[in-house]
């Protein structure tokens, strides 16, 4: 049980985090929402063990607060914080993932597109305009979401300055058949800018592991020059990135014939 101190506690920590809507309020629990998303976030006290238990919903978003926080988890639904600052890390770092999965992405675009083009005035032909904003408008989302989901980071290198990362498609967006598929988290990668040239032009892919494979064109003393000497690796995988690398690597291995 919580008492009112503790729950305005927790709704402090939500409202700072990225969880502003208060669901439920009670002392065997406080449930938590956002206007920018649609997943839940339900804490409860776990006194004397820890001070609260956190679980998320839908369960993407929790397997995937599983792979970013594993020091918190526990076991079954349940993540563990010992203290405000554990709980507020957990809740921002849900959040981040909320804005990512599973289809948020498309709930965004669809609401910006009919926003731009309702707003839009120019002379070119309906079909034309609706083609250059729903990709101009899908490419931002897409990369405001690789930034959520990489927390703002290269996925291989770990570089966060943001003027020097790009949104990577594994499969392009022309080549995707749905926007669910262009706006999905798991078609790509946030890189650095050499690593999403190389990429984008298929000198370069990523195997089952996460590990860098370059084209023959891209040598050593190519890969010293662009500072990718050694070993590179995404910093983590999913089962969800295996069908479009998948597609990208076909891709590759004909670029490289």
């Amino acid at each position: 049980m919580m008492n009112s101190l503790e729950r305005s506690l927790v709704q402090k920590a939500g409202y700072d985090h990225g969880w502003e809507v208060v669901v439920e309020d009670r002392p065997e629990q406080v449930v938590l929402a956002s206007a920018l998303h649609h997943a839940r976030a339900r804490i409860q006290s776990a006194l004397p063990s820890s001070r609260w238990l956190l679980t998320v919903t839908p369960r993407p978003i929790h397997r995937e607060l599983e792979r970013a926080e594993p020091s918190f988890y526990l076991t079954g639904e349940y993540f563990r914080a010992n203290n405000e600052a554990e709980l507020g890390r957990l809740l921002e770092q849900g959040a981040r993932l909320a804005r990512t999965l599973p289809d948020e992405p498309c709930h965004r675009f669809e609401k910006a597109l009919a926003e731009q083009l309702s707003a839009s005035n120019v002379t070119t032909s309906a079909t034309e305009v609706d083609r250059l904003v729903r990709q101009r408008v899908g490419q931002n989302i897409y990369r405001e979401s690789l930034m959520d989901y990489w927390s703002g980071a290269c996925a291989v290198t770990g570089i966060s300055i943001p003027e020097l990362l790009r949104a990577s498609h594994a499969k392009p967006w022309a080549d995707c058949v749905t926007d669910t598929e262009r706006l999905n988290v798991y078609n790509g990668f946030l890189l650095c800018a050499q690593l999403d040239a190389l990429f984008d032009r298929r000198l370069m892919t990523f195997n089952e592991a996460g590990e860098a494979l370059f084209s023959p064109f891209i040598d050593d003393d190519i890969r010293k020059k662009l500072g990718l000497q050694g070993r590179q690796k995404l910093r983590w995988i999913t089962p969800e990135h295996q069908a479009f690398l998948a597609w990208h690597r076909e891709a590759f291995v004909c670029a490289t014939k």
